[in-house]
């Protein structure tokens, strides 16, 4: 009886990749790591310059920031830090790339979340209710199972040109479709929908990037990955106004929260059914993965009921803020 049990072990062994057989996508996580605290910081900060230059320019950009907010925004020296800080997570992100595959490293930035969370707390005053914190705890701990799953049988495979042009097609849809709903919605569009718009957007900048890396380390830079490093910048662009917009109806960490969970997920479907880096997954690692996203988007979706912030603005309570009471600014 031992030896069948011997060999099923051995095969479920051949299975596996990730850590087990390529050690060097350990490096990628820690870099994945202080990228999600980047990330915490940036978004704080960011927020912060969004919504003093809502104070100083007495205009909402709850329907979409104008050309005179957006200017307005680069003199604020908190948004400017929350960029730099923005820019040093993406930085981290693409190195994590180089070592690790897409749907390992991705998932990695709900750490963030708990670090927003925390700090967003310390800053307003607004403590976490328990069905905030319990929303939180399904967020990181769906994502968490995620990049577990992702770990053991996360794999790469080369990009050919087919793969590569299906990416490009479906990203211009999602922007078409994104820019229309927003033109139909954006009197009324509620922190939900600009946070799924540009969590499904950055879903496919990592995956352009990881594209991008890829071929560039193989010496392969042509056309097509100009056109990838085009949409790239593109998406980035309209992601990141998505994102500015959500900071004007929403707290960073619901903001945070969204993106920490759509994008990962995104970037993961995108990597099983078009990149194949699951290919040899057997199936109960897709019964993990869909029941670990389940998880983990109800938890966006009950944190974005039940943030404290949210339910405090929507009743229109005033609030202290500050950790003695204090507004702070710039």
């Amino acid at each position: 009886m031992v030896i069948p049990f011997v060999a099923s072990l051995d095969d479920v062994t051949d299975q596996l990749i990730g850590v087990f057989r390529e050690p060097r996508i350990l490096i990628g996580i820690p870099l994945a790591l202080l990228g999600a605290v980047f990330m915490s910081f940036g978004a704080l900060y960011q927020h912060r310059g969004v919504q003093k230059v809502e104070r100083l320019t007495n205009s909402s950009g709850s329907s979409g920031l104008n050309g005179s907010q957006l200017l307005s925004l680069l003199k604020r020296p908190s948004w400017v830090a929350g960029t730099i800080m923005l820019g040093l997570a993406i930085v981290c992100q693409l190195a994590a790339l180089t070592f690790a595959p897409l749907i390992l490293v991705q998932p990695l930035g709900a750490i963030s979340l708990v670090i927003t969370t925390l700090l967003n707390a310390r800053i307003t005053g607004v403590k976490p209710t328990k069905r905030s914190v319990r929303s939180i705890i399904l967020c990181v701990g769906g994502i968490l199972a995620f990049v577990t799953v992702a770990a053991l049988v996360a794999t790469e495979e080369p990009i050919d040109q087919a793969q590569l042009i299906t990416i490009l097609a479906l990203l211009a849809g999602v922007l078409l479709i994104s820019g229309a709903v927003w033109m139909l919605v954006r009197k009324g569009a509620k922190p939900l929908f600009y946070i799924a718009a540009s969590g499904i957007i950055y879903g496919f900048v990592a995956t352009l990037a990881k594209v991008v890396i890829s071929r560039i380390q193989n010496g392969d830079f042509e056309w097509l990955t100009l056109l990838c490093l085009v949409g790239l910048i593109t998406a980035t662009a309209v992601g990141a106004y998505f994102v500015q917009t959500a900071y004007s109806v929403g707290p960073p960490d619901l903001v945070i929260a969204g993106l920490t969970v759509i994008d990962p997920i995104v970037a993961v479907i995108i990597g099983i059914a078009i990149l194949r880096e699951a290919a040899t997954a057997p199936w109960p690692a897709f019964v993990g993965f869909v029941v670990a996203g389940a998880i983990a988007v109800y938890g966006v979706t009950s944190l974005a009921r039940n943030h404290p912030q949210v339910v405090l603005d929507s009743q229109q309570l005033p609030i202290p803020r500050g950790s003695k009471g204090k507004r702070l600014d710039d």
